[in-house]
C-alpha cells in the first residue's frame, strides 16, 4: 500500500507491505501558504499538491497498490477544505481524508514507538513533539498510556504571523507559554519528529536535502547546543546555500522551525532529544495493516 500524508508544508508518500518499507517520496507544497490571512487553501497550493502527486507517480506504483491519504492541520483550519479536497481529487484521482488532531497524534505516536522498538531503544516514559507546518502535537507516553494536546502553532503559521524579528520572538515566547501550560516537566525522555529536527540532524551528519538518509537519522541523539550551532550557521548562509541543506520552500521557514525546537528544549528543561524520522505517513501505513489483520 501507499500511505500519503498531506501536511501544511509538505506532502509525504511511502510504500509498505506490512513487513518492509519500500520507496518513499516527499515534496514541499506549502499547503498553508496564506492561510493565516485568508482562512482558505489557495489555488496555487492546490496546483502544487496536484503536481507533487503527479511527480510521485513517477517514483511509486499507484496502479497496483491501495492508497490511503490523510490530511491535517491546514485542512482542519481552512474554510474551503471540502472544495480544496474535491479539487485535489479531480486533479489527481486521490481523495484525502481530513483527520483531527487526536488521530494525528495517535498515528504519529504509533510510528515513533514502532521505530524505537526496531532500534532497540527503551525511552519510556517519553514526551514526543511533532512540529508541523500548521500545528504542533505534544504527546506524553507512559506505562502504555498516552495523552496528547495540539497547539495551533506551526512553522508556516507562526512565520506568517510574525512580520519582524521582534514579532517572531514574541510568537516564540507565546509558544513557550503554551507548551509550559500543556505539559508538566516531570522526568521523561524527549523525542522529536518532523522536518526541522531531522534536517538539523542531517546537517550535523554531513547530509544535504538531496543526500538525506533516514536510516542515519533515526535514533540520533540531538543536543540543544547543536541546535544553537546549526541555527547560527544556517542563519549566516545566503538563501541559495541554505536551500542545499533544507530544500526549496523551506529556506526561511527553517529558521522559525529551529527556534521552535529550541523553545521546546528550553521549556521542558531538556539537553538532549532522540530524533525519529518516522511520523504520520508511517502511522497511516501501520494503521492500514492493523485493520487488515483484524478482518
Amino acid at each position: 500500500m501507499i500511505a500519503v500524508d498531506l501536511g501544511s508544508n509538505t506532502i509525504r508518500f511511502v510504500e509498505f507491505d506490512g513487513i518492509k518499507w519500500g520507496r518513499s517520496f516527499e515534496k514541499i507544497v506549502r499547503t498553508a501558504e496564506g492561510l493565516h490571512e485568508t482562512q482558505r487553501i489557495g489555488s496555487h497550493a492546490i496546483e502544487r499538491i496536484v503536481a507533487a502527486i503527479a511527480e510521485a507517480r513517477e517514483h511509486l506504483d499507484f496502479s497496483s497498490q491501495a492508497v490511503v491519504a490523510y490530511t491535517t492541520a491546514a485542512m482542519r483550519l481552512a474554510l474551503n477544505a471540502s472544495e480544496a479536497i474535491d479539487a485535489i481529487e479531480a486533479g489527481s484521482g486521490i481523495r484525502f481524508i481530513p483527520i483531527d488532531a487526536q488521530k494525528e497524534a495517535s498515528l504519529t505516536l504509533s510510528a515513533v514507538r514502532y521505530r524505537l522498538h526496531k532500534l532497540g531503544m527503551k525511552a519510556e516514559p517519553f514526551i514526543l513533539a511533532d512540529i508541523g507546518g500548521g500545528s504542533t502535537e505534544l504527546i506524553r507516553y507512559e506505562n502504555g498510556q498516552s495523552s496528547a494536546i495540539s497547539l495551533d502553532t506551526g512553522i508556516v503559521t507562526l512565520s506568517e504571523r510574525a512580520d519582524s524579528d521582534v514579532a517572531l520572538q514574541k510568537r516564540i515566547d507565546d509558544f513557550k507559554n503554551d507548551v509550559r501550560a500543556s505539559l508538566d516537566r516531570t522526568e521523561a525522555a524527549f523525542v522529536l519528529t518532523a522536518g526541522t529536527p531531522t534536517t538539523i540532524a542531517a546537517y550535523l551528519n554531513g547530509m544535504d536535502y538531496e543526500t538525506y538518509d533516514p536510516e542515519r537519522i533515526n535514533g540520533y541523539r540531538l543536543r540543544l547546543e547543536e541546535c544553537y550551532r546549526v541555527y547560527d550557521e544556517l542563519l549566516a548562509m545566503d538563501e541559495d546555500d541554505r536551500v542545499r541543506y533544507v530544500g526549496v520552500g523551506r529556506e526561511n521557514l527553517i529558521i522559525t522551525g529551529i527556534l521552535m525546537v529550541t523553545a521546546l528544549y528550553e521549556t521542558l528543561g531538556c539537553e538532549e532529544a532522540i530524533i525519529i524520522d518516522d511520523g504520520l505517513r508511517e502511522g497511516i501505513a501501520l494503521e492500514y495493516y492493523t485493520a487488515q489483520d483484524s478482518k
